[in-house]
């Protein structure tokens, strides 16, 4: 049996949720929450993106839980109450980006352990995205996916981006992989940027909830990436843009406004992808499932729509 693990009920806004403790393959102490639902129409898998935890998608468990479905959301690695992996716990540190697939092994063992109800579908998000589109791509038992601003490539200048393969090389063939990343701030975000302008949602509220969260538990805060997360993120993003789309119902939602990751890179995917279908969000930034309640209501319903079509 997985180990209870604390919750912050008080946080997150969502339903009624119990989190549990689970080692990865190679010793890593990750965090899931659970949420049930009784018309058990399914599974939902809510993979976040860097820098965030479980009780952020409180309010999208409970959109999904209100529809029937079952959530399991997951600390990855190095952030949320996962173990950290730098000496400085506030740097978003990871050695390769193909460790995160012993996250997600680890999880889908203990919804399978518990009995989790299928059909099972993923909503992933950012980094999550990333994570879920490998995860899909070696073979999945996922039914359907939803993307939200997948990071399948990093948002920057052209001319930064010589700099961006060659400086991260660098600190790690001199042992500073777990350095924090150039131009980057070791402070958490919503704590440490004014709402105006943020990347992150319009939604004045929202943005003062993630505030409010790092705030009451430290825990959840991180800054900016290590060097070895942007040189071996940058080799993944690389590695996957050259394979094939897996063949299954997919949405991806992107805001109007992103500026995170890479557009391109999102449009020339969605485009081959068979059976998948690319969605602008009006208005919205990076993250459409923090947007105010019509933006987050208009995605969650799209997905709710896709799941609520595989039967039992």
């Amino acid at each position: 049996m997985a180990e209870p693990a604390p919750y912050r009920h008080d946080l997150a806004s969502g339903p009624d949720t119990q989190a549990y403790w689970l080692r990865s393959s190679d010793g890593v102490r990750l965090r899931v929450g659970h949420a049930a639902a009784p018309e058990a129409k399914g599974t939902v898998f809510i993979l976040p993106g860097r820098t965030e935890y479980t009780e952020k998608y409180g309010r999208t468990a409970k959109d999904f839980v209100r529809a029937g479905f079952h959530t399991l959301t997951v600390d990855w690695r190095g952030q949320g109450l996962a173990d950290r992996l730098a000496p400085n716990p506030m740097v978003g540190h990871v050695d390769r980006f193909l460790d995160f697939q012993k996250d997600w092994d680890a999880v889908r063992s203990f919804a399978r352990d518990h009995g989790l109800p299928k059909p099972w579908h993923m909503v992933a998000h950012s980094m999550g995205g990333c994570i879920g589109l490998r995860a899909l791509m070696t073979g999945s038992d996922m039914k359907s996916a939803v993307f939200t601003g997948p990071m399948w490539g990093v948002k920057m200048a052209p001319y930064l981006r010589p700099v961006a393969w060659a400086l991260p090389r660098l600190a790690i063939a001199l042992g500073q992989g777990h350095r924090l990343s150039l131009t980057t701030s070791i402070q958490s975000y919503p704590a440490s940027e004014p709402f105006e302008n943020n990347l992150l949602t319009t939604d004045p509220a929202l943005y003062e909830d993630l505030r409010r969260h790092v705030e009451a538990e430290p825990k959840f805060g991180l800054g900016g990436p290590s060097y070895a997360w942007l040189s071996t993120a940058l080799t993944e993003c690389a590695a996957l843009a050259a394979m094939p789309s897996p063949a299954l119902p997919t949405l991806c939602f992107v805001g109007s406004n992103e500026r995170i990751v890479d557009t391109d890179a999102i449009r020339d995917r969605m485009t081959k992808w068979p059976g998948g279908k690319l969605l602008l969000v009006d208005g919205a930034e990076h993250e459409v499932l923090m947007e105010g309640g019509n933006i987050r209501r208009q995605v969650t319903g799209s997905a709710v729509s896709l799941f609520s079509s595989f039967k039992t």
